[in-house]
């Protein structure tokens, strides 16, 4: 299981004083204000940051790390990902999961049939859409509702699904 989770990616400086914009990659942008340090990960190193100061702008998160006070010390951050522990994630509800850990889940079917691997979730304006990808490289869409999700079992990296008439296009 991964212990770190992706927050956000810095997308570009956000003026001259060292602060960055940044995409949040969490359902809960709002959560930046309680955070109080993350791991920024450049591809090619991995430092400890501590957040400053935290506003918001349209879709972005506008973020001030402490000692970082001028745009040409934080422009070469630019497309860093910002993680947090997973001891320091959002606390999930029964039936939540983090996508991190759904990525690479097996899919089978109720009837034992293996359809897949988890490949990506779609985030929709309903609910979310598991795209599967089949040995025969080509991928199925599933809802991820009640009546399509029957079981995820992260421990065993399984994901039990009811196929509904018309999504493999064969029914």
């Amino acid at each position: 299981m991964i212990q770190e989770l992706q927050v956000g990616v810095i997308t570009q400086p956000h003026g001259i004083r060292g602060e960055v914009k940044v995409f949040p990659t969490t359902d809960d942008a709002a959560r930046f204000k309680k955070l109080k340090e993350v791991i920024l990960d450049t591809g090619k190193e991995r430092l400890e940051m501590e957040i400053e100061s935290v506003k918001f702008f349209k879709q972005y998160v506008i973020v001030k790390f402490k000692g970082f006070d001028s745009i040409n010390e934080i422009e070469k951050y630019r497309n860093g990902r910002l993680l947090v522990a997973r001891e320091k994630a959002v606390k999930l509800e029964k039936d939540e999961y983090f996508i991190a850990d759904l990525i690479g889940l097996a899919v089978v079917t109720e009837d034992g049939e293996a359809l897949g691997v988890l490949k990506d979730v779609l985030a929709t304006g309903a609910n979310d859409v598991y795209v599967v990808s089949r040995p025969d490289q080509s991928e199925v869409l599933l809802p991820a509702i009640r009546e399509c999700i029957r079981k995820i079992d992260i421990s065993q990296g399984s994901m039990t699904v009811h196929v509904m008439d018309g999504l493999l296009g064969e029914r």
